[in-house]
């Protein structure tokens, strides 16, 4: 089979608590609601991906408990081919506690299991090597090295995609050097990128820069309510935000990736991939959860951008 995207993260289980506020050291807060959903960053952009028509496949790995069950069963409801998921025997399937205020803003705590226990022989290399592209997300420890050793055996003709989140980008550049150089899409939020050039730059055009230099061909920098910014080094964006009432921003960068990664798929421009991963970036935060308000292919060919305000 071949793939339009096929993703490598960590799979888990989004469980996201409706807070009245987020506590801060000492401080006291109380729960008003829990959502209870599948996600991990890669797997939410597969999603959303899927949900607009392409062929999907994950890499990943989840244990043989109840949210293992779960995860799997949520990825084959929403047409991403699960053949790439390794099973472990023993373990805990990862999770993410996350509290969420009304204003949408968010805190999240990550456990995750078997995600960081991946071995390079695990990962079945041609389940990659039909793909269009290679979607990369972050781990909190050791699976970084089965990311860099399927990079070594990946075709030139297949894109990688890299969303490196908090995570990785906190480790700064050096740390993720081998990931770069084979990098052709970087989609990042403005923090991530001023961690990963390690805030030497003023601008975060000057910063985008600097990692074009590593040979990347196009940045994506989310800018959350400010929109987003594009560049190829030729060719350089700024798209404003839609305007929404924001319910939750748990997922938005995931499902922004979704949206551009779907526009390079479909060959099309570079600003216009940009104002599609805006547009699905604004679906998601209208509701609860990463992936409940991601658009289909029909909503996202009519993009009635009024229709989200």
């Amino acid at each position: 089979m071949m793939f339009d995207v096929v993703g490598f993260g960590a799979l888990n289980v989004d469980k996201l608590y409706l807070v009245n506020k987020i506590a801060g050291e000492d401080e006291e807060a109380h729960i008003m609601s829990l959502n209870q959903s599948c996600g991990g960053s890669a797997a939410n952009t597969l999603i959303g991906l899927s949900r607009l028509g392409l062929d999907t496949g994950v890499i990943g790995k989840v244990s043989k408990d109840q949210e293992g069950r779960l995860l799997l069963e949520n990825l084959k409801k929403e047409g991403v081919n699960t053949h790439g998921v390794i099973l472990s025997e023993g373990g805990r399937s990862g999770t993410v506690m996350g509290f969420v205020d009304p204003e949408g803003q968010r805190a999240l705590y990550v456990d995750p299991g078997v995600n960081d226990l991946i071995k390079p022989d695990e990962i079945k290399p041609e389940y990659s090597l039909n793909s269009k592209i290679l979607h990369l997300s972050s781990f909190v420890k050791g699976s970084i090295k089965a990311q860099k050793v399927l990079l070594d055996k990946l075709p030139s003709d297949v894109k990688v995609s890299l969303d490196p989140g908090r995570i990785y980008a906190e480790r700064g550049l050096d740390y993720l050097k081998d990931i770069l150089k084979r990098t052709n899409i970087l989609l990042l939020n403005e923090g991530e990128l001023k961690l990963l050039t390690e805030k030497k730059y003023r601008t975060f055009q000057e910063e985008a820069k600097v990692l074009l230099d590593y040979g990347i061909d196009i940045i994506a920098v989310k800018r959350g309510d400010e929109g987003s910014y594009v560049t190829d080094g030729e060719e350089s964006y700024f798209i404003e935000a839609l305007k929404t009432r924001c319910k939750d921003t748990t997922g938005a960068g995931d499902a922004f990736n979704a949206g551009f990664l779907y526009g390079m798929v479909k060959g099309e421009k570079l600003y216009d991939c940009s104002l599609m991963g805006n547009y699905v970036a604004a679906c998601c935060v209208k509701e609860m959860g990463a992936t409940g308000n991601l658009p289909n292919a029909s909503q996202l060919r009519k993009m009635d951008l009024n229709s989200l305000s």
